[in-house]
């Protein structure tokens, strides 16, 4: 991926190194499992059982970090500013640009408390992506995804998220919570998943028509992660069967296909996955 030299969001809040991430270990804040990319349900999933208030949090100023890795996530965050200022004002709307937490260890979210283990989030009560950069080692060395634009589709996936939240469409999946089977409650959370990923693709496509930022095999690269991280091949490893009913996130073969479309189109239209025919 092309990124060197070329400038970040700037919306980057820098908690490495600080005690807890800014996490608030008194004051009756609580644990939450936040299954984010790879493990479960994403925080716009928990909205509802998550007291608002709780998990004081540490203000830090935001900017643009200093080290290589963290310039990585800055730029690509700036990507995702332009391409979204774009397409929302395409459709007569104004795109509010999300800040990024780079955290070590473990952090204090507007969604709660979490860490590193819980994979990369994105927080909707306080309009944050949480980024653990050691992510993309787990990326390289657990499921095979090397490279550096796995990681460009994480956070353009979690970005992607921040986009839902923005049209409403987060708000009305957890509406259903509790009205409807656990069941359906999942496949509407692999729905959302999956526009995620298509809107992940709408962002590598619009991203590198503004900046030339697609190398010889970096959509390769993509695919592979989202293929590593495919409900079916998760369950397949930590458990050793696959329970279609418990799925949250969508098959290997459908986060590929969603990202595909949304790459090839780049057009957000035809991102709908909630009233596709074919997931």
């Amino acid at each position: 991926m092309r990124w060197l030299g070329r400038r970040g969001s700037g919306n980057i809040e820098d908690r490495r190194g600080m005690s807890g991430g800014g996490m608030a270990l008194g004051g009756g804040g609580i644990l939450v499992v936040i299954l984010g990319l790879l493990f479960g349900p994403d925080a716009a999933n928990l909205v509802s059982q998550l007291p608002i208030g709780q998990g004081a949090q540490t203000e830090v100023a935001t900017g643009s970090p200093k080290d290589e890795a963290g310039q990585f996530a800055d730029v690509v965050l700036g990507d995702t500013d332009d391409v979204w200022n774009k397409v929302f004002s395409e459709n007569g709307m104004e795109y509010q640009e999300p800040v990024m937490v780079l955290f070590e260890g473990q952090v204090s979210s507007g969604c709660g408390n979490a860490s590193s283990a819980t994979g990369p989030f994105y927080c909707p009560l306080d309009q944050k992506v949480y980024l653990d950069l050691g992510f993309q080692t787990e990326l390289r060395n657990r499921f095979g995804a090397g490279g550096d634009f796995p990681m460009a589709y994480v956070i353009a996936h979690e970005v992607g998220h921040h986009v839902q939240n923005l049209m409403g469409t987060s708000e009305k999946v957890q509406q259903m919570r509790g009205r409807v089977s656990q069941e359906e409650y999942n496949r509407l959370s692999v729905m959302l998943e999956l526009q995620a990923d298509f809107y992940a693709g709408v962002y590598a496509n619009r991203a590198d028509k503004m900046h030339s930022i697609l190398e010889e095999g970096d959509i390769e690269e993509a695919l592979t992660a989202a293929s590593a991280i495919g409900d079916d091949r998760i369950q397949q490893q930590t458990q050793g069967e696959i329970v279609p009913d418990a799925f949250t996130h969508g098959t290997s073969a459908q986060r590929m296909r969603w990202f595909k479309k949304g790459f090839e189109t780049g057009d957000i239209s035809q991102g709908d996955t909630f009233n596709s025919n074919s997931l």
